[in-house]
């Protein structure tokens, strides 16, 4: 048996959720989605913008449960260039040289400094920023601030190209819809592919381009059955499972 997954919206396999307790709009959200039935892609999208519930443009979320083991050390990680975005501004830092410092700006960065922007994170304690980016020759500066970063998952790596030479290159590729995913230690891995906005095509493209990273990743370890499960949902709208 593969981990236990946490479907989106919170609910489990053993329905420790009361579902008495939802919202009386959930539950009729809910109520269009048949229960254990695996939908097509085309099918899941549909049913995924009918049941939204959100009075804004709520996040499309796609969340895979995988045939994993981390506790043998097996994880799926990697970067994707979605073709057309997650439809959310990301708030970006950079870290770097004065000399880079301009370009990175210009590239879309949010906030861009040096020794005094790692100074003012560790005396504030504060990372209000989506992604940490460093040049190389900061990293051995960043050490003071290596908890505040580290807790919200924002330290700089180079397996996710957060630690570049060329800062304003990777501030151009996220804003241009590159991700970068992570198993999490229950073998699963979640990410936005758009909007409730987004036409079904840009959605589909999204999602067709994440699964084939989510596949070039898997383990050699792995030999079948990689895929447990996959959902799609929208931002606290009921889960719609998809049969790829």
């Amino acid at each position: 048996m593969g981990p236990r997954f946490i479907r989106p919206g919170g609910l489990n396999h053993k329905k420790e959720f009361n579902m008495k307790k939802r919202s009386k709009k959930y539950q009729e959200s809910s109520s269009l989605v048949e229960k254990g039935k695996e939908y097509t892609l085309e099918e899941g999208l549909e049913l995924v913008k009918k049941t939204a519930q959100a009075n804004f443009d709520a996040a499309v979320e796609t969340h895979f449960n995988l045939n994993i083991d981390p506790k043998k050390n097996q994880s799926v990680r990697g970067t994707a260039k979605l073709p057309h975005g997650t439809g959310k501004k990301l708030k970006i830092a950079v870290l770097t040289t004065p000399e880079k410092q301009k370009e990175a700006k210009k590239a879309g960065a949010s906030l861009v400094g040096g020794e005094e922007l790692i100074k003012e994170i560790g005396q504030t304690k504060k990372a209000n920023f989506d992604v940490a980016i460093a040049s190389p020759e900061m990293m051995k500066k960043i050490a003071p601030i290596a908890k505040v970063l580290g807790q919200k998952g924002l330290m700089p790596n180079p397996k996710n190209e957060t630690i570049n030479p060329e800062p304003a290159k990777v501030v151009k590729e996220l804003n241009q819809g590159k991700i970068t995913f992570k198993s999490d230690d229950s073998g699963n891995v979640h990410q936005i592919i758009g909007r409730i906005s987004f036409d079904d095509k840009k959605l589909k493209e999204n999602f067709e381009t994440f699964l084939e990273e989510i596949k070039k990743a898997k383990p050699k370890e792995v030999k079948e059955n990689y895929f447990q499960n996959i959902y799609l949902t929208s931002s606290m709208g009921p889960s719609v499972r998809i049969k790829v």
